[in-house]
């Protein structure tokens, strides 16, 4: 299992309160794949700089850190390009955690 770190950004047009719920089907697609869920960091709301489209000019980002099998990362996004509310997703390979130094 290889550690993984993903960005998504959430079509939260109209429907901010739902974002927890959200997130909640995110892990549970993660876990379905085979993957372990290590922590999620909720950002805020964010205007985007370049808009692409008139109906999406914001996001909510949420970054999880999960692990993985490599052969099961290209199906977990196939997964989540069919979720209406996840509007880009983008997964990089996380650093090792990094240990607590030892008390002196």
């Amino acid at each position: 299992m290889k550690r993984y770190e993903g960005l998504f950004i959430l079509n939260t047009a109209g429907k901010e309160e739902g974002i927890k719920d959200v997130i909640d089907k995110i892990s549970s697609e993660i876990t379905a794949a085979g993957g372990k869920v290590e922590t999620v960091q909720k950002m805020d709301k964010r205007n985007f700089t370049r808009v692409a489209d008139r109906k999406h000019n914001s996001g909510f980002y949420v970054n999880f850190i999960f692990e993985i099998a490599e052969s099961a990362v290209n199906q977990l996004r196939q997964r989540l390009d069919l979720n209406d509310d996840v509007f880009r997703v983008l997964f990089t390979v996380a650093s090792p955690p990094k240990e607590a130094p030892e008390p002196k």
